[in-house]
């Protein structure tokens, strides 16, 4: 069975599934560019919990987690199966490396996971698991939890962290929306060489050595995915 990447997603706004961004195109060309998935394991920003959970509803419905958008955005489904056996598996991966993982029996796909699914894998045939993250919990924790998991890529799975490369909400909306502030653009060019140079103590030490780090994140929900991502890479 083909290898599976692990990827980091910055899902954006629920908007992405219906605007010409070039975050929507990258998303939308990604299928040609990786082989098709048995199945996804969506460790989604926009579920969060106190323990790391993961859900094994065997047909979730699709939840709309937002407010203030157009109508025709709450009119959207994801109708993809979910993958139990996916679920029932990563428990007992993450429990051989001594990390606990609870499961629950039903969870609506949250927009952290089918925006940019159904940008991807639009005909929504490909099985999808959601996992929590812990706002409360490190980037360390997050990292080995992703590392526990990696055996899924060797079984088809693709492991994709969902949330948010920069999320201050607050400060982008009071921007002109034209160009990226400068703790923007320092936070991201430090992340960038980062991963690209294999510094993994200095993200997972983020939050101290990031420039701006707590501008671009006030709340780590958003970021925490990228770090479940980055263990299961190797």
């Amino acid at each position: 069975m083909t290898r599976m990447p692990s990827l980091f997603l910055s899902h954006g706004s629920p908007m992405m599934v219906r605007e010409q961004t070039p975050a929507a195109q990258f998303i939308k060309g990604l299928a040609a560019h990786i082989p098709q998935p048995r199945a996804i394991l969506s460790v989604t920003a926009h579920w969060t919990t106190a323990s790391p959970t993961v859900s094994a509803d065997p047909s979730p419905t699709t939840q709309h987690d937002f407010y203030g958008f157009p109508e025709e955005l709450y009119a959207l489904r994801y109708p993809a199966p979910g993958a139990p056996d996916v679920a029932h598996r990563a428990v007992a991966l993450a429990e051989t490396a001594g990390i606990k993982v609870k499961t629950i029996d039903q969870r609506a796909f949250d927009h952290g996971t089918w925006v940019p699914l159904m940008l991807a894998w639009p005909d929504a045939e490909v099985p999808v698991a959601e996992m929590s993250v812990q706002p409360a919990a490190t980037a360390q924790a997050h990292f080995d939890l992703g590392q526990a998991l990696a055996p899924l890529r060797e079984e088809g799975v693709l492991i994709m962290g969902s949330g948010g490369i920069t999320h201050n909400l607050r400060a982008i909306f009071s921007g002109d929306g034209r160009t990226a502030p400068v703790w923007m653009s320092e936070f991201l060019d430090w992340l960038g060489a980062a991963l690209e140079e294999g510094r993994i103590d200095d993200l997972l030490n983020w939050e101290t050595g990031a420039p701006h780090a707590r501008t671009n994140h006030p709340t780590p929900e958003h970021f925490l995915p990228l770090f479940t991502a980055l263990g299961a890479a190797g």
